[in-house]
């Protein structure tokens, strides 16, 4: 077992629990284990059935079972900035450096790599058979690799006009469904490409998106000027639109049949929307502003990533949305957490993956 897991290590202070006090002394959640990548991460959790997968800035990427113990460890030597991409037997990691590899997923041994590739800082996304995987560049170019030799099967160029040389941006994670690859490019908007060809088949001027989810046909996008709209995937019609606060800080996530974004300023919040139709059905103070995405664990709490200093992850009971209790990583949570049965994952901005177990509620 690596030094880094402490699987059952009882809580300490800086995994404390804070309580409401209808909670009396009964400790909703008990700590699992805490793990150091041992370097500062923003790439998120990759959930496995037996686990996660997370990467870090100094280029590690990390297979961890859900006692802690540490499966395998990978150095590619750069900084991964995004989440890996998932196929069934392996998964795809690129670096802030162009580098692009496939890695083993039961051992992490190196199947292919490709270097001198752009910096990849938009997280990769692999269609359901594991054929294909798809990068947005810096610059808004879409390509489509084959994930068994990394060769490209075709690549679209930037959108718009040539222009002077922009620094290197990332773009929100596309969608995939149905043969259609969903894409947000900043000033270019939102567009659906052929995953076949990268055709065009439909675009929307819908611009500053913080992130994009999908739930049946539907498309669900939230911005920066507080707009959340929902799109019908096959053609992009517009179903519905909100403006729920005045500036948003998270992409939509969908949870509980309920779409729900974060909002910035002094007073952060939680809003949801129906849906259906967009109308406000839930709304919560938080601690600290909400940047990436909910969880759900079982139908009685919805688990909120915050982003402060403190790293609060609060859960709010279904219904009522009041806090039902909160776990302090002092590390912000920056990226969506992982619930694996009754066992809650997390990753830290510091690299720290921390781990609960929620105690079943007395009937």
């Amino acid at each position: 077992m690596s030094s880094r897991a402490c699987p059952c290590t009882p809580l300490l202070p800086a995994l404390a629990l804070t309580l409401v006090a209808a909670m009396g002394c009964r400790e909703p959640a008990t700590s699992a284990f805490r793990y150091s990548t041992d370097a500062s991460s923003r790439a998120g959790l990759v959930a496995l059935t037996d686990g996660v997968l997370t990467a870090n800035e100094a280029g590690t990427v990390v297979r961890l079972e859900r006692s802690g113990r540490v499966a395998w460890r990978v150095p590619l030597d750069r900084e991964v900035a995004t989440r890996p991409a998932l196929l069934a037997d392996s998964v795809i990691a690129g670096t802030v450096g162009g580098d692009l590899v496939r890695l083993a997923l039961d051992t992490g041994a190196v199947q292919w790599r490709l270097s001198g590739e752009p910096p990849v800082l938009t997280a990769p996304v692999a269609d359901a058979a594991g054929k294909y995987v798809f990068l947005v560049g810096p610059d808004g170019a879409v390509r489509a690799l084959f994930t068994d030799t990394g060769k490209t099967d075709w690549e679209r160029p930037p959108p718009g006009r040539p222009g002077p040389a922009a620094a290197p941006r990332a773009f929100p994670t596309p969608v995939l469904k149905d043969g259609l690859l969903v894409v947000a490019l900043g000033d270019a908007g939102v567009m659906a490409l052929a995953t076949q060809d990268g055709a065009r088949r439909w675009q929307r001027d819908v611009r500053d998106v913080l992130g994009m989810t999908l739930w049946r046909d539907t498309l669900y996008v939230s911005t920066r000027q507080g707009r959340v709209l929902a799109l019908r995937l096959g053609d992009g019609t517009p179903l519905w639109e909100q403006a729920p606060a005045a500036a948003l800080s998270s992409p939509p996530s969908l949870a509980l049949g309920t779409v729900w974004v974060g909002t910035g300023g002094a007073a952060p919040l939680l809003v949801g929307l129906s849906s259906e139709d967009g109308e406000e059905v839930a709304r919560a103070t938080l601690p600290d502003a909400l940047v990436s995405g909910v969880t759900p664990v079982r139908e009685d709490l919805l688990l909120v990533p915050t982003s402060g200093r403190q790293g609060r992850l609060v859960a709010l009971k279904t219904g009522t949305w009041q806090p039902a209790f909160s776990v302090r990583a002092d590390t912000p949570l920056r990226t969506q957490p992982v619930v694996l049965g009754d066992q809650v994952i997390v990753l830290g901005l510091d690299g720290r993956v921390l781990s609960w177990r929620l105690r079943t509620p007395a009937r």
